[in-house]
């Protein structure tokens, strides 16, 4: 019989080319009719779930070989995708939202690749054919539109509302959360339609939002009836009967202890500490035999399977197993007999080297039920109570957090990476509403358990390793060059080199890094970004070694009542233990067929429990600040991008600081920094400063919180002007002035800003630089102020260029002093990068002048002041001194614009003499009135009627194209 996997191997064979069924049936030697039959369904089967295509000719084929990817499809709120391909090595396919074909956030579709980026790291691509939906039902707040209505979804992935016709209402009604099943899935531009089967009740009732996330994630709460049976019928103790006839090791006479937190129910670990006589330290970690009463293949296996895990939401718990079993026979409470699978280990004091180990089954009666508070107490506070009511386990506790600790440093020795991420828990009362945010500490006591814990999992894993029996490994996998380059270029903009060989880090290189920046100020980017750059860890059926462990083997023992993994490797190792440490033939052929579907199939469960434990903590703790608006707190930043940067609270409460509410400045995001700098004051915000805030808005559709910086005052507008030394100048309102030659440096004054529109800066009267300039003719509201005459007062002769020109109408610009002379400002120029900011142009490089202060010498965007007035210097586009070779003219803008022809070169005058000279050598009049345009009277040389019929714009015959 050929297998799925004979199959597979044999079509990805370099070799292969695509074959019909004939061929294949006469390559594998099918002969007889069942097995045929069954080969035709095999086909069929992988055919429908994307694992192989079927072409134009009837041949078969994997989608890899067929330039296509299979894959999962990873939705963003923006309207694109991702596909997360199934094969592991490769790169991402980004999809556009117009490439999507309908398929939604989560579907196992079939995408084609389209074009590359030259390394071939970045791809983009099309859906070519979804495979299997994973999106069959939809949570929302229902609208009501009489006639039809629509569900607006809780999940952003899902970009479009769904469509409900009126006889699907089944009296829902506006406002209230539904659940709605997907009738059609969208197609071209039809939106998706759907059925309400469920009303959870309004959006704003207790208890609503927390089911709406487990409706979302598509949790289950209760368990079917089948299942609950099958608990039913499990018995409440074991007997010593059962004990002799499985030939467990009775290990009911040591000093075995639970130490978990407070709240928990479910006791699956044990763990005991003993000194031997050779001076040798015996660890043993006792785990509850959860697969002794979950059998392969049962209901109870089923619905666990389906699960995968048990998630932990804020005001409840989804169980993996009916409470029956993880709060009853299964849990090691105290006093009383548990069945139970052992891994006991012995270290070496010194070295901590493992000389010996065993894994065994046993039956174990726990001595007490510490708590991790109760521990921290007795071995940290020294609590005179607790010593006296433990007394018998004071000295074993002691000796735990010895061994613990050794663990701990081999471990670090050893490389692996310890992110020291503060967590926290929200309190809720009785009716599910915040009352508190509390930080979970990692005391002595959760680091004793850790460490047990860590130790029986790598040893389990590499005893089964070598056994080459099929096994469920976690894995995390190296993180890929590119990123890691990125975090090591990151890491050298603070000061720190990171050690490596070629594109590869070893995670000791990583870890001394951590241990460097403990309790530095970036400490928190460095770390945050350094778990960014590294890949998720999941479950594989081959052991890949886990990175940031730096452990060569790794598995999940420890917890088989909350995870899936661990409940299946409990029954393998049963198994091999009964069988005499091997399997037959046949069961290792089906254990290695079904090891990589529970590994996927764990992993995918495990990401669906991380995002709605996710959601819910995000939700209360955006009520919980619901009521404390307007108050101001202490924060960290704890990231920056390009719309503004987050804030930490010292109760993990995280908002945004929109760039729209920092108001003082207009602020770049540099991302090799993550630093956001202010363009006039250049201040500089980056993770890891204190900032001071204040709860200026909380979202609870999207479980958002917006912070405001204190003490944030507002632009000053009327005193900032944008230079371009490219001769353009940008106005705070949008309005964009006439350019000039290069080398000239306009600014807008107050009015021209304030005007609506396109404003424009004409020439100033006297002597100013030679050059030509137009005035625009424009309709009232495009740089004009109604009812005003548009002109400009004169300036004095011999002021520079670079000041500012008088504003149209009131003859009331910035720049100038109110005797009607000019006041020269020392310009203080600051680099600039996109001008960012509502209503502004985005320049490539602009200079900014602001009254008073020096310039800031020691900011990396620093620009030299230009050359004194009197120096015929020309100013390139960053405001620096340039050649006669560089310097060029420039086409008017509007003129080019209207095909009209090139300016006409006009020279410089010389310093100080306050004349004005044509580019041909001749001198022109002082008043600056005539310019050199083919005789042309100046539109702006004056507000009399003549200079106003001079403005129009002179008609031209339209040419045909």
């Amino acid at each position: 019989m050929c297998t799925e996997q004979e199959l597979l191997g044999f079509m990805r064979e370099n070799a292969y080319k695509p074959m019909t069924y004939q061929e294949l049936e006469k390559h594998f030697g099918i002969e007889d009719a069942a097995e045929f039959k069954d080969f035709l369904k095999l086909l069929t089967e992988l055919e429908q779930e994307g694992k192989i295509m079927r072409t134009r000719t009837e041949r078969y084929g994997v989608p890899e070989r067929m330039n296509l990817l299979r894959g999962r499809l990873q939705a963003h709120p923006k309207g694109f995708a991702f596909l997360l391909p199934d094969e592991p090595d490769h790169p991402d396919l980004y999809i556009h939202a117009n490439d999507l074909k309908g398929a939604m956030n989560g579907d196992i579709v079939l995408g084609r690749v389209t074009s590359k980026s030259e390394g071939g790291s970045r791809l983009e691509g099309e859906v070519v054919r979804i495979v299997k939906r994973a999106v069959t039902q939809i949570v929302g707040v229902f609208e009501n539109h009489e006639s039809y209505g629509f569900v607006i979804p809780d999940d952003k992935r899902i970009n479009k509302d769904l469509f409900i016709r009126s006889e699907n209402f089944h009296g829902a009604v506006t406002g209230q959360k539904v659940v709605a099943n997907i009738i059609h899935y969208p197609e071209g531009r039809s939106a998706a339609e759907g059925e309400i089967i469920e009303i959870l009740g309004h959006k704003d009732d207790p208890g609503v939002d927390i089911l709406s996330i487990i409706r979302k994630h598509g949790l289950p709460e209760g368990f079917p009836e089948e299942v609950m049976a099958e608990a039913e019928a499990i018995p409440d103790s074991i007997t010593e009967e059962e004990i002799v006839r499985q030939g467990r090791r009775d290990l009911r006479g040591k000093t075995i202890v639970t130490i978990d937190g407070e709240d928990a129910k479910d006791l699956d670990d044990a763990v005991n500490v003993e000194r031997l006589p050779n001076g040798n330290l015996l660890l043993g970690v006792h785990i509850a035999d959860v697969g002794y009463y979950v059998r392969e293949k049962s209901k109870l296996d089923e619905e666990a399977y389906n699960r995968g895990c048990s998630v932990y939401l804020v005001d409840r718990v989804i169980p993996m197993l009916p409470h029956r079993l993880s709060n009853g026979i299964c849990s090691l409470n105290p006093q009383v007999d548990r069945l139970t699978l052992s891994c006991e280990m012995e270290f070496e004091p010194q070295t901590m080297r493992r000389v010996r180990y065993d894994i065994f089954t046993s039956v174990i009666k726990t001595k007490e039920r510490m708590t991790y508070t109760n521990v921290r107490k007795i071995l940290v506070d020294e609590d005179p109570e607790l010593m006296e009511r433990y007394a018998p386990l004071v000295e074993t506790f002691r000796t735990m957090r010895e061994l613990a600790m050794a663990l701990r440093q081999r471990r670090m020795r050893r490389g692996a990476i310890d992110f020291d991420f503060q967590e926290s828990k929200v309190i809720v009362d009785s009716e599910g509403k915040p009352v508190d945010i509390v930080k979970r500490e990692r005391s002595i006591a959760e680091q004793i358990i850790e460490e047990f814990m860590l130790a029986a999992n790598e040893t389990v894993a590499e005893h089964f390793h070598w056994l080459k029996v099929p096994f469920v490994y976690r894995v995390h996998e190296e993180p890929s060059s590119e990123k890691l380059l990125t975090f090591i270029q990151f890491a050298a903009n603070f000061g720190y080199a990171v050690k490596g060989k070629g594109n590869s880090v070893h995670p000791q290189a990583l870890q001394t890094l951590l241990e460097e920046i403990r309790g530095t100020k970036e400490e928190t980017v460095l770390s945050t970004m350094m778990l960014r750059s590294m890949k998720q860890a999941k479950y594989d059926a081959q052991s890949l070694g886990h990175f940031g462990l730096a452990a060569e083997f790794y598995t999940h023992f420890t917890s088989p009542i909350r995870r899936y993994p661990d409940l299946v490797i409990h029954r393998i190792i049963r198994e091999v233990l009964e069988n005499g440490g091997m399997l037959p033939e046949e069961r290792m052929e089906a254990l290695g067929a079904r090891m990589p579907d529970i590994a996927q199939q764990s992993s995918e469960r495990e990401r669906i429990a991380v995002d709605a434990e996710r959601d819910t903590e995000k939700l209360k703790k955006a009520e919980f600040m619901l009521d404390k608006i307007g108050e101001e707190f202490d924060g960290i930043i704890s990231g920056v991008t390009g719309f503004g940067m987050f804030v930490e609270l010292e109760n993990t409460v995280e908002g945004l600081i929109r760039l729209s509410d920092m108001s003082d400045d207009y602020y770049h995001f540099h991302e090799l920094h993550m630093a956001l700098i202010g363009e006039r004051t250049s201040k500089v915000y980056r993770i890891g400063d204190e900032v001071r805030i204040r709860v200026a808005r909380v979202n609870m559709d999207e479980y958002a919180i917006d912070f405001e910086l204190v003490d944030m005052k507002p632009r000053r507008a009327n005193k900032v002007k944008f230079l371009d030394a490219r001769g353009g100048g940008f106005g705070a309102g949008g309005g964009r002035g006439k350019r000039k030659r290069r080398g000239e440096v306009v600014a807008f004054g107050r009015s021209e800003r304030e005007g609506a529109g396109r404003g424009e800066a004409g020439p100033a009267e006297g002597a100013r630089r030679g050059g030509k300039s137009r005035k625009r003719a424009g309709k009232a509201g495009r740089g004009e102020e109604r009812g005003a005459a548009r002109g400009l007062a004169p300036a004095p002769g011999g002021r520079r260029g670079g000041e500012a020109a008088a504003g149209a109408g009131g003859g009331k610009g910035r720049g100038r002093r109110g005797d009607g002379r000019e006041q020269a400002e020392p310009p203080a120029v600051f680099g600039g990068g996109d001008i960012i900011g509502e209503g502004r142009t985005r320049p490539i490089k602009a200079t900014l002048a602001r009254e008073g202060g020096p310039a800031n010498k020691d900011s990396a965007d620093y620009i030299p002041d230009p050359v004194p007035r009197g120096q015929g210097v020309t100013l390139d586009m960053w405001g620096l001194p340039v050649s006669a070779a560089g310097r060029r003219s420039r086409y008017d803008d509007d003129e080019a614009e209207r095909g009209g022809r090139r300016n006409e070169k006009v020279g410089r005058r010389p310093a100080g003499d306050g004349k004005k000279r044509a580019g041909n050598g001749q001198a022109a009049a002082a008043s600056g009135s005539k310019k050199r345009t083919g005789g042309k009277q100046s539109p702006a040389a004056t507000a009399s009627p003549a200079g106003a019929e001079a403005a129009k714009p002179s008609k031209r015959k339209k040419t045909k194209k």
